[in-house]
């Protein structure tokens, strides 16, 4: 029974973190007028999705490795609470480090729709 009551909470904590994460991307894009946007603020919001983006490719790929049967140790338990968090930060510094080319590509195509210049 406990394993089954864990089982739940895990699943909710998950999504509840997704939703989070989705909330604030989603908060961040309806409080900026993209056409009166600096070139700064536009990319910013780009990298945010990119950064959400490579969160979401990572949380799919952990899905697909097999438990093992020393996931109930204590030390899995912190996983299970701060896991979201730490796959938040790896792609934050994920796209911070790296050119994965998607806000570069985003950006460029909100440049051309909203009719924004370089300053």
């Amino acid at each position: 029974m406990t394993g089954a009551i864990n089982g739940l909470g895990d699943y909710y904590s998950s999504y509840s973190n997704i939703d989070a994460t989705a909330d604030k991307l989603q908060s961040t894009i309806n409080k900026t007028d993209y056409e009166k946007a600096s070139t700064d603020e536009l990319m910013e919001a780009c990298k945010e999705f990119e950064a959400y983006f490579v969160e979401q490719v990572i949380k799919s790929m952990k899905k697909m490795l097999p438990e093992d049967d020393e996931d109930s140790s204590a030390g899995s338990s912190y996983l299970d609470y701060f896991g979201d968090t730490l796959t938040q930060e790896i792609a934050q510094t994920a796209t911070e480090q790296s050119d994965f080319g998607i806000a570069q590509m985003l950006y460029e195509q909100m440049k051309r729709n909203y009719g924004i210049t370089e300053e």
